[in-house]
């Protein structure tokens, strides 16, 4: 008997920025200490490829796990370390740092798969006053 998977997609969602986002346009995460951060390592995943993964598959790219693999791990491995790693719950895209400090609206098509629009764009913008999707917000940073 399998354990059920939990997952991170959704579908038809527009996820806006947080009240409490400081950037008032879609900035690209910097690195700390020299290093990619999280928010960085999804920025650059979604905005090279929109449309391209799911929540699911950024989730884990970008956590601990999904990095230790390494190019040469085999897919059985991958899988493994996929179906681990979502064997439990895990926090969603509305955690992001990038709608939740660097301005960015993550949009969810039909099929699950993500894109980033800035605060400031007309997309954005499009994406917010849309009817057909489940609008919500990126997660606060502080505690009302």
């Amino acid at each position: 008997m399998s354990k059920a998977l939990h997952t991170t997609n959704c579908f038809d969602t527009f996820i806006r920025v947080a009240e409490d986002c400081p950037a008032r346009t879609g900035e690209e995460p910097p690195p700390r200490a020299g290093n990619a951060t999280v928010a960085g390592l999804q920025y650059a995943m979604i905005a090279s490829a929109p449309y391209t993964y799911t929540s699911d598959d950024v989730i884990f790219a970008t956590s601990a796990p999904g990095r230790e693999l390494g190019a040469k791990a085999t897919k059985k491995e991958k899988s493994a370390a996929r179906e681990a790693y979502f064997s439990r719950g895990q926090a969603c895209m509305r955690a992001s740092g990038l709608g939740k400090r660097f301005g960015w609206g993550i949009h969810a098509d039909s099929e699950g798969r993500i894109a980033i629009y800035a605060v400031d764009s007309k997309r954005y913008q499009a994406l917010a006053k849309d009817p057909k999707l489940t609008q919500v917000r990126a997660m606060r940073s502080k505690r009302a």
